[in-house]
């Protein structure tokens, strides 16, 4: 678990490399990620680390440039060059001891962000969960060797119940799992129940009873209360077994610790409410079932008060409104819906709704864009009042003419006529330029969410119509300023330009600068005439020879403000001749900063929450294995919507046999109660697979039945396929697969010698989470050397502008026509030409192909990856 948190720390944060660290009277590196994991359990002087400087500051410790920062400067990582910036959090425990750090960093310097920090202290917090755990977990050592001796030897705890006489038979692991010994188990039923937890003892009793009356099977999952108060969750499966009179004699069976299992489902569910997007649920009566944090921020109620209460009881406006209709008619069709509408006060909003239904009720996801469509409606009014300035212009210039072709005697009043009339065509006209870029600025910047390509598009709106040239400057969340954008009206000049913005800002000499004034004040700074000097007296070095040969005549500063906030500031010149700033383009200036700044605002709080979403659902899926001549390649790429996580996975793995096993899959929905049922049906899959050893459909029927024990609520597709090789098959060169199919599309198979088919088989077995008892069935095909076998997600072949079957065909055609690239040009080459830029679904790809084994295994495809434990096929 260290090891996933720090890998997600780098990967949120975009950093190079990130780690953990134990502190005790040394260092002691507890996982890593960006470096050589052999780094993982080595030790160091307290002296030599950053982290030690983390835990004494007792606060998060933000270094921005390593080399220069007296605290750290010294240290051997950064004397070394492996450390320019620095982003640590102290790891805590109960009683509010510093054991650790949990840090990120990068070669180079960097700026650290408010959000950044926040986000590193919400792993640190799980990572000193972890600890915590990994400790107590530390007094049952002993207990967990002896289970994993009793899973290598094929079984688990075992019970044996004579119904006759009322003996209750467990071995040693149960004895252990119940927390009893064997001189204090009186081995009766009523044993058992004083251990079993007293809100599942009337389930569990239940389930016995019903398979002692019909001499059936027996399952149960519950919570085991051990002496001192801790529980763990077991699941039990047994068999009531008849007697010659027919009824049952006795009861057998198998029991193991299932707490981990639903310690994990915690953690997930704790990194869900932590995301920032708003999401509830209801049911099917139209009762809350489902808020996070967000949600109650945005809904105006607190969690207790909506759980349980019926939507339209506790928001009467919304019936009869677009909420209503649109969410009972994507109930009613069973189909998604998006859609923006406006709710009255208290909320006094408007807000960008999307809702999915599924057969427990709507999810429904929505964000507050009040301030867009104010900013949108104010556009809208200016745009029409440019128009009606350049319509009364035209009418007052054809007066105008009618005037002057009148009569001759007339011709000097019709003269000033027409004077006055280009004057006010003239202040027509500038008005509506005005207008014009302001409706330009809003619109460009609303059409992007990338914060530099928001920032580079404005660079070029206001050249030349408010200045000769500028630059661009973003504000970070501490402070720290970066020119971002420049441009020239001139293009020969465009280069100077950029050097000057590459450099400006490291020359400065004082705070007292243009720049730093208008940051501080809040206000827009003119430079006077004569602005060459007096800029290049601020400066120093090369930035000083650069504004000179710029040479501008003066020049403003303009803050970009937003949400009580300087987000960025625009600095404008004019060159000599150009004249002055006037009153016009001030304020024309104004309004272009206030709507900037909203969009770089908008595009900041976009870009985190998409980096957030799509690092969530890439840290839910792992690497496969690659046995000996099997290359196995994996490719996930995630719709282009914020924070949309969906179900679709992937996996490759070893069964105890040594066998192959490829699954790919599809949990129904795109949200986060999507990505986390499939976390559930993912790991269950593989626990049954590796655990039963069996084929695909064993695997998939057993998969059905838990998912229908767990409640998990939800529906799946999944093709589950088995790579086995007999030794006959070996000398012969070819690999048999057996595959199952759940209700999803079907694999792919290239042939050698090019050939594309379809592994349809004669049957399409129903999809997960309907009806377990359905049966399911393995086909089989044999696999030539050198054959690709390529599995995907509905995602690859189908939406909204395309059919299945076609997508489909294109998909075969695609494979055909790059059979002579390697695996990975081969699923690189079939995502670029199926997919579109801007991808609507999740889109999941795992392929494998067979090397020869009569000879080494080939250099691309890379490294075998078997895990130690397994044997190699």
């Amino acid at each position: 678990m260290l090891q996933r948190l720090a890998a997600l720390a780098a990967r949120l944060l975009a950093a190079s490399a990130s780690q953990v660290s134990l502190l005790t009277d040394v260092q002691t590196i507890g996982a890593v990620s960006g470096q050589d994991r052999a780094l993982v359990g080595s030790t160091g002087p307290l002296v030599d680390s950053l982290c030690t400087v983390t835990a004494a500051h007792g606060a998060p410790l933000i270094v921005q440039d390593a080399v220069r920062d007296e605290r750290v400067a010294s240290l051997p990582p950064v004397a070394s060059g492996a450390v320019g910036s620095y982003l640590g959090v102290p790891l805590q425990g109960q009683d509010g001891r510093v054991v650790g750090a949990l840090c990120v960093f990068d070669p180079v310097p960097r700026v650290w962000h408010d959000d950044d920090v926040e986000l590193l202290s919400d792993l640190a917090a799980a990572a000193a969960a972890e600890l915590q755990l990994s400790a107590l977990s530390l007094d049952h050592e002993t207990d967990r060797l002896r289970w994993q001796l009793a899973v290598a030897a094929g079984g688990v705890g075992s019970f044996d119940w004579d119904l006759r006489s009322g003996r209750l038979n467990w071995d040693a692991q149960l004895l252990t799992m119940f927390g009893y010994d064997e001189a204090e188990f009186g081995r009766t039923i009523e044993d058992f129940d004083a251990r079993v937890h007293p809100e599942d003892r009337g389930r569990v009793t239940l389930a016995l009873e019903q398979a002692i009356a019909e001499c059936g099977p027996y399952e149960a999952e519950y919570r085991v209360v051990l002496p001192g108060g801790r529980t763990r969750w077991v699941k039990a499966k047994g068999e009531a077994l008849a007697g010659v009179d027919g009824r049952a004699r006795r009861v057998l069976g198998a029991a193991y610790d299932t707490t981990s299992e639903h310690e994990q489902d915690l953690r997930i569910a704790r990194v869900l409410e932590s995301m920032s997007a708003a999401f509830y649920s209801v049911d099917r009566q139209w009762r809350f079932t489902y808020v996070n944090a967000e949600a109650e921020r945005l809904l105006q109620r607190r969690r207790e008060e909506l759980l349980g209460g019926v939507l339209w009881e506790l928001y009467p406006d919304a019936v009869g409104s677009a909420f209503e209709v649109e969410y009972r008619r994507a109930v009613d069709t069973g189909q998604p819906v998006i859609f923006e509408s406006y709710y009255p006060a208290p909320l006094d909003g408007w807000y960008e709704v999307r809702a999915w239904p599924d057969p427990d009720g709507l999810s429904v996801y929505f964000l507050d864009i009040t301030a867009r469509r104010t900013a949108q409606r104010q556009a809208e009014t200016e745009r029409a009042a440019a128009q009606e300035a350049l319509r009364t212009a035209e009418q007052a210039l054809c007066r105008a003419e009618e005037s002057q072709r009148a009569a001759e005697e007339s011709q000097r009043v019709a003269e000033a006529a027409q004077r006055e009339a280009r004057q006010a065509q003239q202040a027509a006209e500038r008005t509506a330029a005005r207008l014009a870029l302001l409706a330009r600025v809003s619109a460009d910047l609303s059409a992007t969410l990338d914060t530099e390509e928001a920032v580079a598009r404005l660079a070029q709106h206001l050249v030349p119509t408010l200045g000769d040239w500028c630059l661009v400057t973003l504000v970070g969340e501490d402070g720290t300023l970066r020119d971002i954008a420049s441009w020239h009206a001139r293009e020969e000049l465009r280069p100077l330009v950029h050097r000057y913005c590459e450099t400006r800002l490291s020359s400065i000499r004082s705070s007292s600068s243009f720049l730093h004034q208008a940051l501080r004040t809040n206000r827009l700074v003119l430079v006077p005439p004569g602005a060459t000097e007096t800029i290049a007296a601020l400066l120093h070095g090369e930035a000083r020879d650069l504004v000179r040969r710029l040479a501008p005549h003066c020049a403003l500063v303009l803050p970009l403000r937003a949400r009580g906030r300087t987000v960025g500031l625009v600095t404008l010149f004019r060159d000599e001749g150009s004249g002055d700033f006037g009153e016009e383009v001030l304020l024309t200036a104004t309004e272009v900063g206030d709507r900037a700044g909203l969009a770089l605002d908008n595009a900041r709080l976009y870009g985190q929450q998409q980096h957030v979403a799509e690092g969530l659902q890439r840290a839910l899926l792992s690497a496969p294995v690659e046995p000996d001549h099997l290359q196995i390649v994996v490719r996930y790429r995630p719709a282009a919507q914020a924070a949309q996580v969906g179900g679709d996975w992937y996996d490759a793995f070893l069964q105890p046999d040594g066998a192959t096993v490829l699954v790919i899959g599809d949990v129904m929905g795109h949200d986060i109660e999507a990505a986390a049922a499939m976390s559930k049906v993912r790991s269950m899959l593989r626990a049954i697979a590796h655990y039963s050893g069996g084929g695909p459909a064993e695997v998939l029927s057993g998969l059905d039945a838990a998912m229908e024990g767990l409640a998990t609520g939800t529906t799946a597709t999944a093709v589950v396929a088995r790579l086995e090789q007999r030794e006959d098959e070996q000398e012969r060169g070819v690999t048999r697969v057996r595959w199952s199919n759940a209700g999803h599309p079907p694999p792919v198979l290239l042939a050698p010698d090019g050939t594309v088919t379809t592994l349809s088989g004669p049957r399409h077995d129903l999809l997960l989470g309907l009806d377990p008892g359905s049966p399911r069935t393995d086909e089989e095909v044999v696999l030539d050397r050198g054959a690709t076998l390529l599995m995907y997600t509905d995602g690859l072949v189908e939406r909204r502008d395309q059919d299945y079957d076609e997508g489909l065909l294109r998909l075969c055609d695609a494979v055909g026509e790059l059979a002579g690239e390697d695996l990975d040009g081969l699923c690189d080459g079939v995502l670029a030409r199926l997919l579109p830029e801007h991808v609507e679904d999740d889109v999941a790809l795992v392929a494998v192909r067979t090397h020869p084994q009569d000879r080494p295994r080939p250099p691309e495809a890379g490294p075998s990856r078997v895990p130690g434990s397994l044997p190699r096929p």
